[in-house]
C-alpha cells in the first residue's frame, strides 16, 4: 500500500522524503478512518440490528447476552482487527501495531468470556437445581484463568516470547503467586468441599453467631457466603470460615415435616402433692383426662386392694399426683392439637428439679414450619400450659420481683408502706 501511494505522489510532483512521509501520513489517516468507521457500523448498526431480532426471539440467552453488553464487547474487535489487517500502512512501526492490536483483542475476548460466565451464571441461578449445587465459585475461579491467561498471553506479544517461556518464568516466583492468591485458592478449597459435601446451598437458613449471621443464604462464591438476616441485614462470611468454624443450617428442618418445639414450665415443688379423692374426682371431670384418671384410679385401688395396704394415709401405697396428673394433661392436649405432628418424636417428660423448680419439658414437632405460624403455635400452646397449671393445685415458679418482696416485708411488718 505504501509503495502504491508513493508512486501517486510522485507522479504529482512529490517525491523523496516528502513523498513517502505524505504516503505514510495518508496510510495511516486511512486505516484510522476505515477502523472508526467500521467500530460505528458494528456497534450502531449490526448490534442494534441484533437486539432488534433478539427481541423477537423466546429464549433466555441471547436477552442475558444483550443485557450483559456481550454483542457491545465483541463489537470492539472490529477496528482492532481492521488495524491488525492494515498493519503495513504504518511502515517501521508494522511491528509493535500488530502487537498492540493483538493484546488489544486478548483484552477484549477475555472481557466477552467473563460476560458470558455471568450470564451462564444467571441462567443456572434461575434453574431449581441451583439450590443443591451453588457453582458460583467456580465460575469466579474460571473467571480468575481467564483473566491470568489472557495476562500470559498479552505479555507474550508484547515481548514476542513463547507463553510456555513464561510460565516456565513464573514457576521461580510460585512462592509469591500462593502468597498473593491465598485467599483465592483457600476460597477455591472450600468451594469445592462446601459443594461436593452439600453443606451449604444458596436459600439454606444458616446461624453463624462467631460471625452474626441468622438467615437465608443468598449468596455463595469463592470468597464469601452473603447471609441475609432476619433484620434484613447482609451479613458477609469468609467462606473458608464456614469450613473452620462451626454453623447450624437448618435445611434438615425445612425438608423435614415438622419444626421442633422444645420448651419447659418450671413447676413450684412446694406444689406438688398426692391427690387426694376430692381433688380425683374434680379431674375426672376434664374432658381431655376424664377416662385416664378413671382408669388410673381403679388400677390403683385393685393395686393397693391387693396388697392390703392402708388407705386410711395417702402415703400408703400407690397414689397420683397432681403433677404426673398434670403432664398426662399436657400430652392428651396435645395430642389432639391439630397443628402438632403425632408421627414424630412427641415428648412431654421431667428434668432434673434444681433451684428454679422441677421443669416440664415439651419435646413435640410443629406441623407447620412457617416461623410466624410456628411461633404462634408455640406461645398459643404454652398459654395453655400455663393457664391450666393452678387448676392441678400447681404454681409456676418465677424468681420474686422487688414488689414482691416489698409485699412480703409489708405482711411481716417490716417494710414501708408505699402508700
Amino acid at each position: 500500500m505504501l509503495e502504491w501511494l508513493e508512486r501517486l505522489a510522485g507522479s504529482y510532483g512529490i517525491a523523496g522524503d516528502a513523498g513517502s512521509l505524505l504516503a505514510l501520513g495518508v496510510a495511516i489517516a486511512g486505516v484510522l478512518i476505515l477502523a472508526v468507521a467500521t467500530d460505528w457500523l458494528v456497534r450502531h448498526q449490526l448490534v442494534r440490528l441484533a437486539a432488534r431480532i433478539i427481541s423477537r426471539t423466546h429464549g433466555r440467552w441471547d436477552d442475558r447476552l444483550l443485557q450483559e453488553g456481550v454483542f457491545k464487547s465483541l463489537a470492539h474487535l472490529a477496528p482492532a482487527i481492521v488495524i491488525y489487517a492494515f498493519a503495513s500502512a504504518f511502515g517501521p512501526a508494522r511491528e509493535w501495531i500488530e502487537r498492540l492490536a493483538f493484546v488489544y483483542m486478548i483484552a477484549i475476548s477475555a472481557v466477552v468470556v467473563n460476560s458470558a460466565l455471568k450470564v451462564a451464571l444467571a441462567i443456572y441461578q434461575e434453574s431449581e437445581g441451583s439450590r443443591g449445587r451453588p457453582i458460583q465459585g467456580w465460575i469466579q475461579l474460571v473467571s480468575i484463568l481467564v483473566y491470568i491467561l489472557a495476562a500470559i498471553g498479552m505479555f507474550s506479544v508484547l515481548l514476542n516470547r513463547e507463553p510456555w517461556g513464561l510460565l516456565t518464568g513464573l514457576g521461580a516466583l510460585s512462592a509469591v503467586l500462593l502468597l498473593v492468591f491465598r485467599d483465592s485458592i483457600l476460597g477455591f478449597v472450600a468451594s469445592v468441599q462446601l459443594s461436593n459435601n452439600n453443606m451449604v446451598r444458596r436459600g439454606d437458613w444458616i446461624s453463624m453467631p462467631s460471625h452474626g449471621a441468622d438467615g437465608s443464604v443468598i449468596e455463595v462464591s469463592l470468597y464469601t457466603v452473603k447471609v441475609q438476616n432476619w433484620d434484613m441485614t447482609i451479613s458477609t462470611i469468609p467462606t473458608q470460615a464456614l469450613i473452620t468454624n462451626s454453623f447450624k443450617n437448618w435445611r434438615g428442618m425445612e425438608e423435614s415435616e415438622g419444626r421442633r418445639i422444645k420448651r419447659a414450665v418450671y413447676i413450684d415443688i412446694s406444689t406438688i402433692r398426692l391427690c387426694s379423692d376430692e381433688m380425683l374426682e374434680r379431674f375426672e371431670r376434664f374432658d381431655l383426662i376424664g377416662d385416664y384418671v378413671r382408669s388410673k384410679r381403679q388400677e390403683l385401688v385393685d393395686y393397693n386392694r391387693e396388697r392390703d395396704v392402708d388407705g386410711s394415709q395417702l402415703v400408703n401405697g400407690r397414689r397420683l399426683t397432681n403433677v404426673g396428673t398434670f403432664r398426662a394433661y399436657i400430652e392428651a392436649y396435645l395430642r389432639g392439637h391439630p397443628k402438632i405432628h403425632q408421627g414424630m418424636t412427641f415428648l412431654v417428660r421431667q428434668l432434673a428439679p434444681g433451684t428454679d423448680g422441677l421443669p416440664i419439658e415439651i419435646y413435640v414437632f410443629s406441623s407447620d414450619q412457617a416461623w410466624a405460624n410456628y411461633e404462634g403455635i408455640q406461645s398459643d400452646i404454652f398459654d395453655h400450659v400455663l393457664a391450666v397449671a393452678p387448676e392441678f393445685g400447681l404454681r409456676i415458679h418465677q424468681r420474686p420481683s422487688g414488689h414482691e418482696l416489698l409485699g412480703a416485708a409489708r405482711e411481716m411488718g417490716q417494710g414501708p408502706d408505699p402508700g
